[in-house]
């Protein structure tokens, strides 16, 4: 998404990135199927999210190739949509039960501001990047509506991480920085589980996330301990952790998707979800967009992992399909994009950028 003032950035190469997430999407509906093998799992869940993601990856390539502007404007405006009539009942996408709404009421306007701050950098006249950012600021207005601090606070970030992005000149260093975020957060929630931390800092922690949250995760590390390979099987949590069945709120879900994926597809399972996140951040430094809306991107789905890995944000269609959205608009290819400006993509990665 080239803005009229941003830099260009590093070319595709061989396709290799694409190639790299048909693999790895692939053999996440794969080892579903494995895990559920034999068991009265269903995998339809995690299926549903793999071919959301991939749908939305498709929609954003083609669109951002085309219209990156109106195709990020619409994202934005749908994310916003959808997370504001979702407590009215959107299928697939109903508010986290359980106190701090970390799941769709935050994770969407997360999203919807990392699309409206794309399409500020791929705009080119200062009117229409002046409006995509204030509907960036709406997002966590939004969010703040909806009750949602963590959404509020996740969209303000974004929108301050693009701002910011203007003066990155390397985009791997910074794209190491947000994956060094999203680590941060899921060795802390693991910490937090396995009840290592502190008693002063835990009690502040448990504090923020709920106790009951917190009693959900220590069931997932439990099941992941009895079943560390295949896990007990997609869908199969709820039936299994005492704080689960005793708790109505809770869904049948350890409200993160770290633990979920590890306590029903095992190590294995968890394992392949932190990948498909390194696979977006590679997608994302070998993309030939800009390099400011890169990085806005990168911003927005770290957040998204980060909520990712303290709720439920990744239960909902919605979310997965928008994640794959905001990344196929981060990595589409201009369809301007002619051999001067290859040329000087090849600049940038000689240089290192």
């Amino acid at each position: 998404m080239r803005a009229g003032t941003g830099r260009s950035a590093a070319p595709e190469r061989g396709g290799g990135a694409d190639l790299v997430g048909v693999l790895l999407l692939g053999a996440c509906a794969g080892w579903a199927l494995i895990t559920a093998a034999g068991r009265e799992a269903r995998p339809e869940g995690v299926l549903l999210a793999v071919l959301a993601v991939a749908a939305g990856y498709a929609l954003g390539r083609i669109s951002g190739g085309l219209v990156p502007v109106a195709a990020a404007t619409a994202a934005a405006l749908a994310g916003l949509v959808l997370a504001y009539v979702s407590r009215d009942g959107v299928p697939g996408a109903t508010v986290d039960p359980l106190p701090g709404h970390i799941g769709v009421s935050a994770a969407l306007p997360a999203l919807a501001a990392g699309a409206a701050c794309c399409g500020a950098w791929a705009a080119r006249t200062a009117a229409s990047r002046l409006a995509l950012r204030l509907l960036a600021t709406g997002c966590a207005g939004t969010a703040l509506a909806l009750g949602s601090a963590a959404g509020c606070a996740a969209s303000l970030g974004v929108l301050l991480c693009s701002l910011a992005a203007a003066r990155m000149r390397h985009r791997a260093l910074a794209l190491a920085g947000l994956a060094a975020v999203a680590a941060l957060v899921a060795v802390g929630s693991v910490a937090v589980a396995e009840d290592v931390l502190p008693d002063g800092l835990t009690v502040a922690l448990e504090g923020q996330l709920t106790p009951e949250r917190v009693l959900l995760w220590r069931d997932a590390v439990d099941l992941t301990e009895d079943n560390p390979l295949r896990g007990t099987g997609p869908d199969r949590f709820g039936g299994l952790s005492p704080t689960a069945q005793r708790s109505a709120p809770a869904a049948g879900k350890p409200h993160s998707a770290l633990f979920q994926q590890a306590s029903e597809e095992g190590l294995v399972g968890a394992a392949l979800l932190v990948s498909t996140y390194g696979w977006v951040l590679y997608g994302l430094w070998r993309s030939p967009r800009a390099t400011e809306a890169v990085l806005t991107a990168g911003a927005s789905l770290t957040a998204l992992a980060a909520l990712a890995c303290i709720g439920n944000a990744l239960s909902f269609t919605p979310v997965t399909m928008g994640a794959g959205l905001l990344a196929g608009l981060a990595t589409a290819r201009p369809a301007d994009d002619g051999p001067l400006e290859r040329e000087k993509n090849l600049d940038v990665v000689r240089t290192g950028g």
